[in-house]
């Protein structure tokens, strides 16, 4: 799907929508010589749904500190251009341009499925994690509850959630999560990319300002949740001078933990933040981009476990060595303490009779 002015679509971070990789076919706007200039169709969200088999994806990556997750919602209308998530749209047939941010998937159904399946006799308590892919606390689910529903299922089942975010929605469950919190069953990650809010809104366009998402680690913590500050994704040549910033900002704002990932462009998200640096910011795309691959052995993203998360190279040994120099001199640690799994229990279904013994 090709845009008569593709530059610079309002309120989005991605400047195209090319094909999917998985797409047969590629459609490109051609000038047919009748010098007519057609307005491009506002962008708006639309928003489908689906009924999923199951909820709770499982994962076996050495380099992840969890085997289990759930995503509410595909596609993510925050919009961040550098998102890791976004390839996840071609296997819909989608563009993980701009359809990923507009075109977007929810899961009304969730919560009852997630019920079924901690209620299987051979199911085995641990940690769910989620926002790990697209954001659970998106636009969309001011309006969908969603999250709400799961939050409220995992709840009655005392079972662990770690969540990573970057909406101050989450203020909302500040009731269920604050009392998951102090029982050692929920913590949450608030991303803070940059303390800038001009480079915020250019490059996560939907994403509420880091002010408000500092504020929003305040209050969480405030309720009670153990909530850290993911420095993520850290971008050599534009973020990087803001570590110790950010880390010292969150601190005071009440986060107790902090992480960091560099930036990765795995498949298409590589091109798409290439166009996007050349747009907005085209005399950092030399230095942005050669210390990102001297860090992935001069390729633009090298996905081998134990490599993707951190780079390798001197420069992501400095960057790390860094990040870790702030979080201890900001006296915060890098890593929550585990939650709790021995609080775990099914609780009775509609119909179910209470045991004699």
């Amino acid at each position: 799907m090709a845009f008569p002015n593709p530059s610079r679509p309002a309120g989005r971070a991605a400047l195209s929508n090319d094909v999917g990789r998985f797409e047969r076919h590629v459609r490109e706007e051609v000038d047919d010589g009748w010098d007519i200039v057609e307005e491009a169709s506002p962008l708006r969200t639309e928003v489908t749904e689906e009924v999923p088999r199951s909820v709770i994806t499982k994962n076996t990556s050495p380099d992840i500190s969890f085997d289990r997750s759930i995503n509410p919602y595909r596609g993510c209308e925050h919009g961040c251009i550098y998102c890791f998530a976004r390839p996840t749209h071609a296997y819909l047939g989608l563009s993980p341009g701009l359809d990923f941010e507009t075109q977007l998937i929810a899961r009304p159904e969730a919560p009852r499925v997630l019920e079924a399946e901690l209620r299987r006799k051979n199911y085995r308590c641990d940690v769910i994690a989620i926002g790990t892919n697209t954001d659970a606390y998106q636009p969309i689910e001011k309006e969908r509850r969603v999250m709400r529903g799961i939050l409220e299922v995992l709840q009655r089942f005392r079972h662990p959630v770690g969540i990573a975010t970057k909406g101050t929605l989450v203020e909302r469950d500040a009731d269920i999560l604050g009392e998951m919190g102090q029982a050692g069953l929920a913590r949450v990650g608030m991303s803070v990319t940059t303390l800038q809010p001009d480079l915020a809104r250019k490059m996560e366009p939907r994403v509420p300002s880091p002010a408000r998402r500092l504020q929003a680690i305040g209050r969480l913590s405030k309720a009670g949740i153990p909530v850290s500050v993911m420095v993520s994704p850290i971008i050599p040549g534009l973020t990087d001078h803001e570590i110790e910033g950010i880390v010292t900002a969150a601190r005071d704002a009440g986060a107790v933990a902090a992480s960091m990932i560099p930036l990765r462009l795995p498949l298409e998200v590589s091109q798409l933040w290439q166009d996007w640096l050349a747009e907005y910011y085209p005399e950092r795309v030399g230095r942005v981009m050669s210390k990102l691959r001297d860090m992935h052995g001069g390729k633009d993203y090298d996905a081998e476990f134990g490599k993707r998360m951190r780079g390798e190279g001197i420069w992501a040994d400095l960057l790390q060595q860094r990040f870790s120099r702030a979080v201890r001199a900001a006296g915060m640690a890098e890593k929550l303490p585990p939650l709790r799994t021995d609080l775990f229990e099914v609780p009775l279904a509609n119909g179910d009779q209470l045991a004699l013994f």
